[in-house]
């Protein structure tokens, strides 16, 4: 269910990090090599990135399969970053919601992204919803899980909570309501990447001081990438790569 990635380093064209690699995002989203669920990611795409001296990103989002998008295709040969968030997207459930439920989910600086689903949705998460307050439900964009796990996560950030604390207690709290959920979340604000390996594959690739990627899976045979183990949260700068196991929620 979906390919994403994330990337800090020196600016670069989305293109060379979305569409030249062998394996890019691009041909993760008809032949990904290490996808357990799921086998075509054609319900959607979108790429978020950040301008030098701005912090909030811009997007570029659709409903169709990114290989169809020749717009997307001029976009990222010509566009700059050293930062970035994007998806392909396999979609739980068909919906109506178009555009926005496609990854990245963006507020203020953040960017955000969900790899896998939930268990039992909508029914499972309903008694989650009465923590938040009515105006974040009502704000919500879309009406897929993702959308839901994004407003459970972003609750914590806006009332102060640090990203890893953030993503780790919201995963807990979706995998002790839906048990055998799949919770691979990404979130950047253009500085870090903090990430969940939870039921689905995620790596990384380091260079101290040059560049950071986490992604699915590789986008190429570099023998520097490292997987991460399930049940861990990555915290991630352009120099340094965190690893924390996460232990199962209590019953």
């Amino acid at each position: 269910m979906c390919r994403h990635l994330a990337f800090l380093g020196p600016p670069q064209p989305l293109g060379s990090l979305l569409v030249t690699p062998e394996h890019s995002l691009f041909h993760q989203s008809w032949a990904p090599r290490m996808q357990r669920h799921g086998t075509v990611n054609a319900d959607g795409f979108g790429v978020g990135w950040y301008a030098d001296g701005d912090p909030v990103p811009a997007r570029y989002r659709r409903t169709g399969p990114i290989w169809g998008d020749q717009s997307f295709a001029d976009l990222a040969r010509v566009v700059r970053a050293g930062a970035v968030l994007a998806a392909v997207r396999d979609a739980t459930e068909a919906g109506a919601d178009g555009e926005a439920a496609a990854a990245p989910f963006a507020s203020g600086p953040w960017l955000f992204s969900h790899n896998g689903a939930v268990t039992g949705w909508p029914g499972s998460l309903a008694p989650l919803v009465r923590d938040l307050p009515p105006e974040e439900l009502l704000s919500m964009a879309a009406r897929c899980d993702s959308a839901l796990v994004w407003a459970l996560l972003l609750h914590r950030l806006r009332r102060g909570d640090e990203a890893g604390q953030a993503l780790t207690d919201t995963v807990l709290e979706v995998a002790r309501a839906a048990p055998d959920s799949r919770l691979n979340l990404l979130l950047t604000d253009g500085t870090t990447i903090t990430a969940t390996a939870w039921g689905d594959t995620l790596w990384y690739l380091a260079e101290s001081g040059r560049r950071t990627v986490v992604a699915s899976e590789p986008y190429d045979d570099d023998p520097r990438w490292r997987e991460v183990p399930d049940r861990t949260l990555l915290a991630a700068d352009r120099t340094d790569v965190t690893l924390t196991p996460l232990k199962e929620p209590a019953a």
